[in-house]
């Protein structure tokens, strides 16, 4: 699947090797600019790094949360290899040996060596990340997997909402196109009908001083560019729609520039049902505006 994604999203991968299971967890949600967090065991901290590269080769935008674990693999039975059964000698001796120098009776106890530094290791503990990263490489690339699948399925329900809201905003632009032309012709009505009223008497239709209102009133009102720019970033729209590349930022820019000519349209428009066209405008405007919020 290709085309729009979702910036939400969830994927995990495990892998085994050597007595020990790798599982990568991945889960995104919506931010502005992309964002990592890496979760590793202490003695892996080296490969953040390569974690974050392999991240961010397939994430553009919103904020990602790696965890990652090493356990022991199933069935497999490692407290014997956890134990350091040297190093737990050379304290046992030297403890003894502490004991008789401070002349302290009583024996070492078995508790006493487990506590000690280093004798009993976590799995963590007894693997090293040069030989460990395969591994957690392979895990992290079936994670990765789920996680852009998640988001190309989210985000083909956003590219359908998304293409209703232009739908709807096209036919509001084609009604205000059709309006257009007798807002001049409708001021030119009411001006007469308000002289009318107004009992002043001896004005003809093409007086000079009513057809310079009326030159005046259709120039203030002129819509024409900004219902072109609009058409113009629905073609825009279009374009993003079928781009295989993140396209979140563009579509921002883009409800930006529509917001603007949509609120200029509004400022100039003295007609009632270019008004309500507007209103339409901008209540689907800020629809499409909320659910930009959550595409890559």
């Amino acid at each position: 699947m290709r085309g729009m994604k979702s910036m939400t999203g969830y994927g995990r991968g495990e892998c085994a090797r050597d007595g020990f299971k790798i599982t990568v967890e991945l889960g995104a949600v919506n931010r502005r600019q992309s964002e990592i967090s890496v979760n590793l065991p202490r003695e892996l901290d080296l490969l953040e790094a390569q974690v974050r590269d392999a991240i961010n080769a397939q994430v553009a935008r919103g904020r990602v949360t790696a965890r990652i674990g090493i356990h022991a693999a199933s069935g497999k039975s490692s407290a014997r290899a956890h134990i350091n059964a040297s190093l737990a000698k050379a304290y046992a001796t030297e403890l003894g040996k502490l004991a008789k120098s401070l002349k302290i009776s009583g024996e070492v106890s078995l508790d006493q060596i487990l506590r000690a530094p280093g004798v009993f290791q976590s799995d963590e503990e007894l693997v090293e990340a040069e030989t460990i990263w395969p591994v957690i490489e392979k895990a992290l690339k079936q994670s990765l997997a789920a996680l852009v699948k998640m988001r190309e399925r989210e985000g083909a329900h956003l590219a359908e909402d998304l293409t209703a809201r232009i739908g709807i905003m096209r036919v509001a632009v084609e009604k205000i196109q059709k309006q257009a032309p007798q807002t001049a012709e409708n001021h030119r009505q009411s001006l007469l009908e308000r002289i009318n009223n107004a009992g002043i008497e001896n004005i003809a239709p093409d007086d000079e001083r009513l057809l310079k209102e009326i030159v005046l009133f259709a120039d203030r009102s002129d819509i024409s560019e900004e219902l072109t720019r609009l058409q113009s970033h629905f073609k825009q729209f279009e374009d993003c729609r079928k781009s295989k590349e993140p396209v979140g930022r563009t579509l921002d820019f883009l409800a930006q520039e529509m917001n603007r000519e949509i609120n200029t349209i509004g400022s100039k428009a003295n007609d009632a049902i270019i008004s309500r066209e507007v209103v339409t405008l901008k209540t689907e405007l800020e629809r499409f505006r909320e659910q930009v919020q959550n595409v890559e």
